[in-house]
């Protein structure tokens, strides 16, 4: 499965500011582990950002979002939706194929 989590601030870009440096740590971890494919500030980035996710359920991925520093603090909250891709393009493929034969958790 594949999960698409968009980030929306609820108040000001500028009430996210000081806990930038964790939510960076946070992505970068989550990046590391495989669990983030894509991650990125929307544009304008004052609506938040957007991260695609992969190889976990979405129970797991709703726990993932809770860590996020963001949410921690509550200047920020995420809508999932997950993904079961019907048309994939070949460079990704091989990729999604790994995901439905073993479901990291």
């Amino acid at each position: 499965m594949l999960h698409l989590l968009l980030l929306e601030y609820n108040g000001s870009e500028k009430d996210a500011e000081p806990f930038i440096a964790a939510h960076v740590e946070y992505l970068e971890r989550r990046h590391a582990d495989g669990t983030f494919l894509v991650s990125g500030q929307t544009v304008p980035s004052t609506q938040g950002g957007a991260i695609v996710a992969w190889g976990v359920d979405r129970d797991v991925v709703e726990r993932i979002t809770e860590e996020d520093p963001f949410v921690v603090a509550g200047v920020a909250a995420y809508s999932i939706t997950t993904i079961a891709p019907g048309r994939v393009h070949p460079a990704l493929a091989g990729l999604l194929a790994a995901d439905e034969a073993c479901v990291r958790g």
